[in-house]
């Protein structure tokens, strides 16, 4: 699969990524967009201003609440078969119980980020115990990928559970370094419904806002089982799927 990184330039479709092995027909990776905090400190139209410098029918994928056992495999293996490359906010929790997942995910070439360690409301918190929630998330996830805590993360992006921020903690994240994504459409797939719904509602989404940051949440069985007629899906409709690493990382 070839993969060109650029930064903060929405470059010309004149590259056609690779084959994909054993799927002629994937949908792929077209290119790798490297962010910083210094141009894109708080990204997706659904929280703040502005989003993402994305073309047209251009997306990128991310997904919230994993690794967990059964349903982050099958998503996995959908992107694989795909060879589409995702970004995964992690629950430090989560990556605890299950680091097999959250190594397999980095070790496909998707992006790292962060999600805080059980999932509270940060906003409904004090400033310290807030940032020692998210510390320690950070350091579940970094623990379980790279068996040690650096003095700062490998891939700086975090999500804020619910997206419940303010401006302190907002400004604060981005002092550390941490581009704060939101996201410009989601599936709204923490409510139940058949993967059938789910697909017929996150398309007619994206079809409307026609470019964006896209949400998931790897936990979710329904996504899990819609997911690679999403995929496909996406691939006739002509969207191009964009994977967002750190400024200066290395596409893989």
């Amino acid at each position: 699969m070839c993969l060109v990184a650029i930064s903060f330039v929405i470059a010309p479709w004149t590259a056609v990524a690779a084959p994909c092995p054993g799927n002629p027909d994937a949908l792929g990776t077209e290119r790798v967009l490297e962010v910083d905090v210094k141009n894109t400190p708080r990204v997706g139209r659904k929280q703040f201003p502005s989003t993402l410098p994305l073309g047209e029918k251009e997306l990128v994928l991310t997904f919230d609440d994993g690794p967990w056992p059964g349903t982050t495999t099958r998503i996995l293996d959908a992107l694989k078969n795909e060879c589409v490359r995702a970004t995964f906010f992690l629950l430090g929790r989560n990556t605890a119980a299950n680091p097999q997942i959250a190594r397999r995910a980095l070790a496909e070439g998707h992006s790292i980020g962060h999600h805080s360690y059980s999932h509270p409301l940060l906003d409904r918190m004090p400033m310290t115990k807030a940032e020692a929630e998210v510390d320690r998330g950070i350091a579940a996830d970094e623990t379980a990928l790279y068996g040690q805590v650096r003095a700062a993360p490998a891939t700086p992006f975090f999500r804020f559970p619910g997206f419940a921020s303010n401006p302190a903690l907002l400004n604060r994240m981005n002092e550390r370094g941490l581009v704060v994504f939101g996201a410009d459409v989601w599936a709204s797939d923490w409510e139940q419904m058949q993967p059938d719904q789910e697909l017929r509602l996150i398309l007619s989404r994206i079809d409307t806002v026609g470019r964006g940051i896209v949400l998931f949440h790897d936990t979710k069985s329904q996504t899990a089982q819609m997911l690679p007629a999403f995929l496909r899906e996406l691939k006739k409709r002509g969207y191009r799927i964009v994977h967002v690493v750190p400024a200066g990382g290395k596409a893989r």
